[in-house]
């Protein structure tokens, strides 16, 4: 498994209850593009729509040695694979206030196959923010410490 991208915003803004791994339809030229890391996860989501999942704001850069025939969106949505148990717990937790689904990191299988990780998300507020950076820098600085008192 290699990792092509990440959303590193993702645990900032939300709390992630849970992940799952889909497959992603693509066109061959947009399969070249992520397997060469030409992609961005930023302001993407995930949404229900009968009974389908789709992908939307995920941008894939055009492969830049395609033949000019396939012309598509960057920004395009694409459908995820899911299975049917899936989408329907995930329906249900979506009716639920408050949650969304966005993607985590999309990786390329042992197979070549490319999938995405997709995360069950609840927003933080902004107080929950500022506590996490705050605990981080904590965290950051015990371990400057302990790194100079071990010196």
């Amino acid at each position: 498994m290699r990792i092509v991208a990440t959303n590193r915003k993702a645990h900032h803004l939300y709390n992630i209850e849970s992940a799952f791994e889909a497959g992603i339809v693509l066109v061959g030229c947009e399969v070249k593009s992520v397997k060469a890391s030409k992609i961005s996860l930023v302001d993407s989501y995930a949404r229900i729509e009968s009974d389908e999942v789709f992908l939307y704001n995920m941008h894939i850069n055009p492969y830049e040695k395609r033949n000019g025939f396939s012309r598509q969106n960057p920004r395009r949505k694409r459908k995820l694979l899911l299975k049917k148990q899936e989408i329907r717990k995930l329906t249900g937790k979506i009716l639920e206030r408050g949650y969304t689904l966005i993607p985590l990191r999309v990786y390329v299988s042992d197979r070549g196959i490319v999938k995405i990780e997709l995360g069950l998300a609840k927003g933080k507020r902004k107080f929950e923010k500022r506590q996490a950076i705050k605990e981080r820098d904590i965290r950051r600085e015990l371990e400057r410490v302990k790194k100079e008192i071990s010196k």
